[in-house]
C-alpha cells in the first residue's frame, strides 16, 4: 500500500485543506474537508464535505466519516468506524421525488480531543465523545459518552471511568 506524504506546509488538494505533514494513503475519497497537521489517514477511507480531522489523529483503513463530523486533536478512530449524520434517512420524499440536500437536516457529531474510538464501532449522529474517552470495538453509540470514560455494546454503556 503506497503512502503519500501531502503537504510540509498548509495548502488544499481537490478542495481539502490539509495541514503540515498530513499522510495519506491510497484509495482514499476525500473532499471539502480539512485535516490537519500530522494526521494520518488509511487506505479505503471517505471523508465527506464539511468535516474536520484535528491534529495528531490516526484514521483507520476502510473508515467512514460523513458531513458534519468534527474530530479534534489526537483521536484515534479505528478500522471500519461508520459514522452517520441523519437520524430518519429517506432516499425520496413523500411525494416520491429523490430527496436532494434540502430535504433532509444535517445532525454533526463532536468527538473530543484525545478520544478513541475501536474498530466496526457504529457511531449514531447528534452525539458528543467527550475528551478522552475510548468506545470499543463493535459498540453502537446512541447517546453522549462522558470524558474520561470507557463504553462498549450495542446500545454503548459506560463500562469504566478512566
Amino acid at each position: 500500500m503506497e503512502q503519500t506524504t501531502l503537504s510540509t506546509d498548509r495548502k488544499s488538494l481537490n478542495n481539502v485543506l490539509l495541514g503540515q505533514n498530513v499522510r495519506i494513503f491510497d484509495f482514499v475519497n476525500a473532499y471539502g474537508c480539512s485535516i490537519d497537521d500530522n494526521s494520518k489517514v488509511g487506505a479505503f477511507v471517505e471523508i465527506q464535505k464539511g468535516s474536520t480531522i484535528g491534529k495528531n489523529c490516526k484514521i483507520s483503513s476502510h473508515t467512514f466519516i460523513c458531513e458534519g463530523v468534527h474530530i479534534k486533536d489526537n483521536c484515534f478512530i479505528g478500522h471500519g468506524v461508520m459514522f452517520t449524520n441523519d437520524l430518519f434517512p429517506r432516499a425520496t420524499n413523500p411525494d416520491g421525488s429523490q430527496q436532494t440536500d434540502e430535504d433532509w437536516n444535517l445532525i454533526e457529531t463532536q468527538i473530543e480531543k484525545g478520544a478513541s474510538i475501536g474498530s466496526n464501532a457504529t457511531i449514531l449522529c447528534g452525539v458528543t465523545i467527550g475528551e478522552n474517552a475510548l468506545v470499543g470495538a463493535g459498540a453502537v453509540v446512541t447517546k453522549d459518552v462522558p470524558a474520561n470514560t470507557i463504553v462498549a455494546g450495542n446500545p454503548a454503556r459506560i463500562i469504566k471511568k478512566i
